[in-house]
């Protein structure tokens, strides 16, 4: 097994939080080697159905069924497509074990870039309420931390990826740097205005996504082109991505090293010092396996991977994690809850249509237990992400009829979905199998993670209070859905290793820094003590470059 150490830092994960780290710590002077399990894809040259329409694409980009049925897991969870479907994790070549009883869907990424690839762009502030919720309500997991902390560095975040909003001067989903707003169509003007005059204190606004409206030149960027074909990777560079973003400006300082294809098993540890030494990884192509030394690690290599690779850095390959002192490490798993839906038809207007593909919506904010109007039987809340939209005529018939008949479109319709926010709860855990792994020799996840009362509480009244205000809008033919909750469907899981004042209760302390070993630092979903109701990830890139600064300034290897 070889060992070197050429590297200041290394890096684990090359998603939105490992790209934002890779990006910090090369600008700041050090040598980074990046490490992630995916395939190579390189911005452009990776993406071989950009802009390609449906007649270009495999099966016209639809899932044919024997795949579907033969597709382990992703072809069925994982909202994948024959033009993006390389970039996600390949489950009959790296499977995860579903033991009698389990059921969470662990949505993987196959490729560099990780989620940043794949992921929805929905980018929101966390307010100074969600950071206070747990100590206020005295749930285990109060936060180090509040949004004075974090708030320079969100600002930080979105001036660089760009991020277009409306402002909106709401404490409870507090205002980004934005760039201009993406447009809301006709019917989305109507039903706001309704919906705000039906509902005081209700909003709709804007979608606040990382799909620039305006070119950054200095970044080899332009503004989005209204395609809405994001998942299939995009060559303008007009969403976030650490291919567009944070990896051209890391490679631009010469000193990142990048290696794909290596699956990390382990952070070797000296327990004198409290210090990580190393990093050992397999080479996927290989076989080969070797350890990599460097005075500074930061692991982001998503929630449940970054856990599972803390959980299995133990002495001998058995016993306690090196990391779990307190015992709390694999616990307080969490992911969104959501698959509430409403929708109906929107009365008029049918001598317009909408101009291109917008990649957003609206968004409906948190207005359940805000302060000062608590007590409607659950904790916590929920808002909603929808879109107004007219659709070609379905065909009927033959021949010219029904070509002209696909020529015209139908009525304006509305829908929307609801994400709620899970509380942390200990036993929601995911721990190592003791009898089954991967090809690779690492021991399988077990997850024992379930949405509780709360939770469905809140998505029974989502659903309500959401056909009620389409109905009171003056929606028509309204009606609402509600799906099977299973957390990790929404691919926003967090938690495992949450962050605390506290070294008995928590894994990392206030500045994502593990309290076993002062130079490492895990700045995914993992760190996470509670979740909000909104998307994480901005709130991933902040802690990141966060931690990132804290890390140059103290140089906790020394």
């Amino acid at each position: 097994m070889a060992v070197t150490n050429r590297f200041d830092a290394i890096v684990i994960g090359s998603g939105v939080s490992g790209g934002f780290a890779a990006k910090e710590l090369t600008e700041k002077g050090l040598r980074v080697l990046m490490l992630d399990r995916g395939r190579m894809v390189e911005h452009i040259d990776g993406y071989p159905y950009d802009g390609k329409p449906a007649y270009e694409v495999p099966a016209r980009n639809q899932m044919p069924k024997p795949l579907m049925d033969s597709d382990y897991f992703i072809a069925k969870h994982g909202y994948v497509s024959p033009s993006n479907r390389s970039f996600y994790n390949d489950d009959r070549l790296n499977p995860y074990a579903f033991d009698e009883g389990e059921k969470f869907y662990w949505i993987r990424p196959g490729a560099v870039g990780g989620k940043s690839l794949i992921w929805g762009r929905w980018t929101f502030r966390w307010s100074a309420d969600d950071f206070e919720a747990n100590k206020r309500e005295g749930v285990d997991g109060a936060w180090p931390i509040g949004y004075d902390d974090v708030a320079p560095w969100y600002s930080y975040v979105e001036k660089y990826i760009g991020v277009s909003g409306s402002r909106e001067n709401l404490p409870y989903l507090p205002d980004s740097e934005f760039q201009p707003p993406m447009p809301m169509n006709v019917a989305e003007k109507w039903l706001k205005q309704e919906l705000e005059t039906k509902f005081p204190g209700r909003k709709l606004i804007n979608t606040r996504l990382s799909n620039m409206t305006e070119d950054k030149p200095d970044q080899n960027r332009s503004k989005c082109q209204f395609r809405n074909q994001c998942g299939n990777g995009c060559s303008f560079g007009a969403y976030f991505s650490t291919q567009a973003v944070t990896l051209p400006a890391a490679r631009a300082t010469g000193r990142l090293t990048l290696r794909s294809d290596a699956v990390v098993t382990n952070l070797e540890y000296d327990a004198a010092r409290k210090k990580v030494t190393g990093v050992r990884f397999i080479d996927a192509k290989t076989g080969q396996a070797e350890t990599v030394q460097a005075n500074l690690v930061f692991l982001c290599a998503s929630a449940m991977a970054s856990t599972q690779i803390l959980m299995n850095s133990r002495m001998g390959g058995g016993g306690r994690s090196h990391f779990d002192a307190s015992g709390t490490l694999g616990r307080y798993v969490m992911d969104h809850i959501f698959r509430v839906g409403v929708e109906g038809d929107v009365p008029g207007m049918t001598d317009m249509i909408e101009y291109g593909r917008r990649p957003g919506g609206v968004y409906v904010p948190r207005f359940r237990n805000l302060k000062g109007q608590e007590g409607v039987g659950f904790r916590r809340g929920y808002g909603y992400q929808g879109s107004a939209r007219r659709e070609p005529m379905a065909p009927v018939g033959f021949g010219k009829d029904m070509k002209h008949g696909m020529r015209q479109y139908g009525p304006w319709k509305f829908g929307m979905g609801a994400f709620g926010e899970c509380l942390p709860y200990a036993d929601n855990r995911v721990s190592l199998h003791t009898n089954k792994v991967d090809r690779f020799g690492v021991p399988l996840m077990k997850f024992d993670v379930k949405f509780r009362e709360n939770e469905l509480k809140m998505m029974a009244d989502s659903r309500i209070e959401g056909e009620k205000m389409l109905k009171a809008a003056g929606l028509t033919n309204v009606r609402s859905y509600e799906g099977e909750h299973v957390p990790g469907d929404a691919i926003h899981e967090m938690g495992g290793a949450r962050m605390g004042a506290d070294p008995r209760k928590s894994v990392l302390n206030g500045w994502s820094q593990a309290h076993d070993a002062s130079n490492l630092y895990v700045t995914d979903g993992a760190q996470m003590a509670s979740v909000s109701c909104v998307n994480p990830s901005l709130t991933f890139m902040a802690l990141t470059a966060r931690a990132a600064d804290h890390a140059v300034r103290t140089k906790p290897w020394a």
